[in-house]
């Protein structure tokens, strides 16, 4: 149901945005609920600066003024700007469900674009983007291909060839893990050859995801080795190059019917759609927001500590500070 202007009850930024953490704090970790507070922070206090006392008074106009704003304030550059702003439309979305803003006022949320070169770099999927996607799938599209792709790539932060990999005899449903293991003679591959293969721990939501799917929708078939592979298609293993349109295809804003710059042809890829790498750069960047530790990552993952610091880490400054800050404050 659209909420107009003349409906709306006053609500004070402050005052919406511990409620809004309150109601992210009760399926989120406190690691997550930190990190929303840090990026809503900056909102509340530019509404401080700028006399806005009211949320029932924001207009386009000023979150245009916002978004300015916040990246001359911070010397953000545009993918820091993309995440936060990304954030701020989370946060406006949740405000018109307790009818403090118009329904349609998280839309006009200018969300950056980013030059390709540049984001094909630091691409990075954030973990509001993320849940966002997972929630749409799960209530449009339980049990899909596309579905179970979501879900692997980001909770496993594994790399694309780790899901094309996987067989129906890989996924332990009573164990709740997944075997990753080299078979270059058997048509897949993991990047590290043998080093990387693994057992990946999963989530129960996860792994009741994997049961539907094998159950309900999973395509009996098997590939020209004989393997019985996780993801089908009517003609034996899904190819690494359907898994990434799938990946395309669900990253794009259009996707989850919201507005898309420059996107006319949603049978085309969305300049707006990120890569499966970016989608594991998001999740390994996730882990190391919810404090997990890095030696854990690097496991998980199969990368290099090295590495996952020069490529993969993408927490800004202002969260790694926040982060030392909450064990320091526990001493």
């Amino acid at each position: 149901m659209s909420i107009q202007r003349n409906e709306l009850q006053p609500m004070s930024p402050a005052d919406a945005q511990e409620l809004f953490l309150d109601h992210k704090a009760t399926n989120c970790t406190e690691a997550t609920v930190r990190n929303h507070r840090y990026r809503t922070n900056h909102f509340v206090r530019w509404c401080d600066i700028e006399g806005i006392d009211n949320l029932n008074d924001l207009t386009g106009r000023y979150l245009q003024e916002y978004r300015l704003w916040r990246k001359e304030d911070g010397d953000l550059c545009p993918l820091t700007v993309k995440a936060q702003m990304s954030t701020l439309r989370v946060f406006l979305k949740w405000a018109a469900s307790i009818e403090a803003v118009p329904s349609d006022l998280y839309d006009k949320i200018m969300i950056p674009r980013v030059a390709p070169e540049e984001r094909q770099r630091d691409e990075t999927l954030d973990a509001d983007t993320a849940e966002e996607i997972l929630e749409y799938l799960t209530k449009y599209h339980y049990g899909s291909e596309k579905h179970v792709v979501m879900a692997l790539l980001w909770e496993t932060g594994m790399r694309i060839g780790g899901v094309h990999s996987l067989d129906l005899d890989d996924v332990n449903l009573e164990e709740r893990y997944l075997r990753l293991e080299h078979r270059p003679h058997q048509g897949t591959n993991l990047k590290n050859g043998e080093a990387g293969e693994r057992l990946v721990a999963i989530t129960p939501e996860l792994t009741q995801l994997l049961e539907d799917y094998i159950t309900n929708r999973r395509k009996d078939q098997i590939d020209d080795n004989g393997r019985e592979p996780l993801l089908t298609t009517t003609k034996g293993r899904m190819s690494r190059a359907a898994i990434r349109r799938h990946v395309y295809r669900i990253t794009a804003p259009c996707f989850r019917d919201e507005p898309c710059d420059g996107c006319e042809d949603g049978e085309k890829k969305c300049d707006e759609a990120v890569s499966p790498h970016a989608i594991r750069r998001g999740s390994i960047t996730h882990y190391l927001t919810e404090d997990v530790p890095p030696e854990v990552v690097t496991d998980r993952m199969n990368v290099s500590r090295k590495v996952l610091d020069q490529h993969y880490d993408k927490r800004t400054e202002e969260v790694k500070v926040e982060q030392r800050r909450s064990f320091l404050d526990n001493i």
